[in-house]
């Protein structure tokens, strides 16, 4: 299957946090960046679900109910798609792409992107000077200086049609 990419979604999203974790409620995000490159310990240190909000214009030349394939590009670790309030579909490895085409409609779509991460970027939160514990182990497992994991939506998000 040959594929032209037709969209990059690069308008800012708005990411809402679950809540309890340490992070915000919600943030503005001008454009996608990994949550662990957060100057707010909050978010950098952040795990658990994060869900991205958004929306795009149907492409010139995608039809709805033809294949219209959605690829988050970079994920950290695993996200659920929604389009127009309708599950797409999870996924889990790259590329983490889907088919949205039976979800979209002309004009505006709504998009959102459940990201949940590995509990190693708030394990290595707790561990920071001063930090308000979140999380309990029986053993500390990573040090302060550990290297945090990408997590979070981090993109490039793309939309493509089949050739």
């Amino acid at each position: 299957m040959a594929v032209k990419q037709v969209a990059t979604l690069s308008q800012p999203w708005t990411v809402r946090f679950q809540p309890g974790r340490g992070a915000p409620a919600e943030i503005a995000m001008p454009s996608l960046t990994a949550l662990d490159k957060s100057s707010d310990p909050g978010v950098r240190y952040f795990s658990g679900e994060a869900t991205y909000a958004s929306s795009f214009a149907l492409p010139r030349g995608a039809k709805p109910g033809a294949p219209l394939w959605l690829d988050l590009g970079s994920v950290g670790d695993v996200a659920e798609v929604r389009v127009n309030g309708q599950v797409a579909g999870t996924s889990w490895f790259a590329p983490y792409r889907l088919d949205v085409g039976r979800l979209v409609k002309p004009g505006r779509n709504a998009i959102e992107v459940k990201v949940a991460n590995l509990w190693v970027n708030r394990l290595i939160g707790d561990q920071q000077p001063g930090a308000d514990k979140i999380t309990f182990t029986a053993a500390p497992t990573y040090r302060s200086d550990a290297p945090l994991r990408p997590s979070g939506l981090i993109g490039p998000v793309t939309l493509s049609t089949e050739q």
